[in-house]
């Protein structure tokens, strides 16, 4: 593998002056970070209401916050080029601990997922979130671009063996995001139109396979509620049915922070993990979402300016790719909350209660910011 500089001799003199500001020295975006502490903010605001106004919970949802930052800031320091050169071996890591969950893994409500470490758990599958971006972005920034069939065919493969892996234990909406966040980076890369056709129906051919072959019964039970939930109002359709009558009495306005009738009466399921929107949405209505989509399009437009501004299609692809899988676990989980998608299991991105999800998010980002500050830039030759 060569490298070549692609900047010319005014970059070179930009480059060799030591940055101004004390968060360019230390890899900082701030205006990235900014948008994320707003959203902090917001979550910390609904949380509170969500989880029966426990201050417990909310330290926890700190601390937790804070080692995301502090992962967010350290995965900044590391220039692109390193990610670059680490995404084969991270790639071959993740493979091997989703082998070792098949075959020593914790079992826990019937799924195998956990990797017990003895001092804590870890969920391999996470893991693929920041490394199939990754690896795609690594192993099509080293061919020509556009992508041939056979890169596109390769991608594909380093998509898919991931993906199995995870769909064994069982875990579909996982496997999903994972191949979504593949699938995002070789359509930046360039894919063609007719090859973004021809899976579409190819994946439409395959549903018939999936639903028969693939998908549990619980699966198959999800899709069905979201086409009739009312068929089963206190089984399989109780927690979809509780959210859209939240979310629709939120009105313009809102009931009132803590006022919540379904989330206050624990009528609504898990309102602090993955149905917080519907308790934002019920006590703050379509202003509080308005300003929740507000704080997501500054963040998702502060990536999309770095993506631009990268310096090399490693880069550019990358940070995209990060951005985009970011707006779609927005779309996937506001969408199964309102109805329109099934139940996945996706919490609401730097809103939701917990620590695993904010963890492989601020990775992303410490990544795209890492692009943005680090200023030499490389491009990759074969």
């Amino acid at each position: 593998m060569l490298l070549k500089d692609e900047t010319n001799k005014q970059d070179l003199n930009e480059l060799g002056r030591q940055p101004s500001s004390i968060f360019m020295r230390w890899h900082i975006d701030l205006q990235l970070i900014l948008g994320l502490l707003m959203t902090l903010m917001l979550s910390l605001f609904v949380l509170y209401s969500a989880s029966g106004q426990h201050p417990d919970m909310l330290v926890r949802q700190l601390m937790r916050t804070g080692a995301a930052f502090v992962v967010m800031i350290t995965v900044a320091q590391l220039p692109p080029r390193f990610y670059a050169k680490s995404a084969i071996y991270l790639y071959i890591a993740g493979l091997i601990m989703l082998i070792l969950v098949e075959l020593v893994g914790d079992i826990s409500k019937g799924a195998q997922r956990w990797l017990n470490l003895g001092f804590m758990r870890i969920q391999p599958s996470e893991i693929f979130k920041v490394v199939m971006p990754l690896i795609i972005s690594a192993f099509l920034t080293r061919r020509p671009l556009p992508p041939s069939f056979l890169s596109v065919i390769t991608a594909f493969a380093l998509i898919m063996l991931p993906v199995v892996l995870v769909l064994l234990q069982p875990d579909l909406g996982t496997a999903g995001l994972i191949g979504i966040s593949g699938f995002i980076a070789i359509f930046i890369a360039g894919m063609s139109m007719w090859w973004l056709v021809a899976g579409g129906i190819g994946a439409a051919a395959a549903i018939p396979i999936m639903w028969n072959y693939v998908l549990h019964d619980y699966q198959k039970q999800r899709v069905l509620t979201l086409i009739d939930p009312e068929s089963d109002p206190l089984g399989a359709g109780y927690h979809i049915i509780q959210s859209k009558i939240a979310i629709g009495s939120g009105g313009l306005f809102g009931k009132g922070w803590l006022q919540g009738s379904q989330s206050q009466l624990d009528f609504l399921p898990e309102p602090h993990t993955d149905f917080i929107f519907a308790v934002l949405a019920e006590e703050l209505g379509l202003i509080g979402f308005l300003i929740l989509l507000g704080i997501y399009s500054y963040i998702i437009l502060r990536c999309i300016i770095i993506s631009f501004n990268a310096h090399n299609n490693f880069c550019r692809i990358l940070a995209a790719s990060y951005t985009f899988t970011f707006a779609c676990y927005i779309f996937i989980n506001i969408g199964m909350v309102s109805g329109i998608l099934p139940v996945v299991g996706v919490p609401l991105p730097m809103i939701s209660y917990g620590g695993t999800s904010m963890i492989t998010l601020a990775v992303g980002f410490g990544i795209i910011m890492s692009i943005h500050t680090h200023k030499r830039t490389l491009t990759f030759r074969t």
